[in-house]
């Protein structure tokens, strides 16, 4: 389902990747774990296709690299959902509106917005919060939110960039034991983290990022 054939990738005069190769199945659960600026949200990002890599290539599905047009990049992000440490929610709305946004944002019917905005924070057990702002919320319920709102389309994968790096141990806890069960239904998930502490509690594949490639 997702590809690395070769990535390298520069920021500035400091080298992120070079000849990084890289494999996930579908329904796969893999961490990603690595130090501080050794290229994890960068690499969420080639996936994403926010950036390019300068020379080699990334396929996330059918989509390459190498070949995707501009105008389809918003249609392969309908089914690579993103999870941010920082949540990147929408402060002046509330849960509902901050999920459902996700769908108006890509044209999906007004009939199936409310059904679909609905299934997805029943998904995550939040939806008796629908109504709530979201600085009413805490920490661990704002994340939920985030996943809510990744998860509204359906997506292939979910790429969760450090999503437990703002949390107190126990709403950390309750966000991977959220993350393990939405990932038991088929969802593939790929996790950046600092925390290896997790890889334990919560198997899954480990990669490390080192001397700038992937390696298991």
């Amino acid at each position: 389902m997702i590809t690395m054939e070769n990535v390298w990738y520069r920021f500035g005069n400091h080298a992120i990747f070079s000849g990084a190769d890289f494999r996930m199945k579908p329904g796969e659960f893999v961490y990603v774990v690595g130090p501080s600026g050794s290229g994890k949200s960068t690499l969420l990002r080639l996936l994403h296709m926010d950036i390019f890599p300068g020379r080699g290539s990334v396929t996330v599905s059918n989509a390459c690299s190498r070949t995707i047009r501009p105008r389809d990049i918003p249609f392969l992000r309908r089914k690579v959902g993103m999870v941010f440490q920082d949540y990147k929610l929408l402060e002046d709305r509330n849960v509902f509106d901050n999920v459902a946004f996700a769908l108006w944002a890509t044209g999906v019917p007004s009939g199936k917005i409310k059904k679909l905005t609905l299934q997805a924070l029943t998904e995550v057990r939040i939806s008796h919060k629908r109504y709530s702002m979201i600085p009413e919320l805490s920490g661990g319920e704002q994340q939920r939110v985030s996943i809510a709102r990744a998860l509204v389309n359906e997506p292939y994968v979910l790429l969760a960039d450090e999503p437990t790096g703002n949390l107190d141990s126990e709403s950390a806890e309750d966000v991977m034991r959220l993350l393990k069960r939405i990932n038991s239904k088929g969802t593939a998930v790929l996790m950046t983290t600092h925390r290896e502490e997790f890889c334990r509690s919560f198997p899954g594949r480990r990669v490390r990022i080192q001397q700038e490639r992937l390696v298991e």
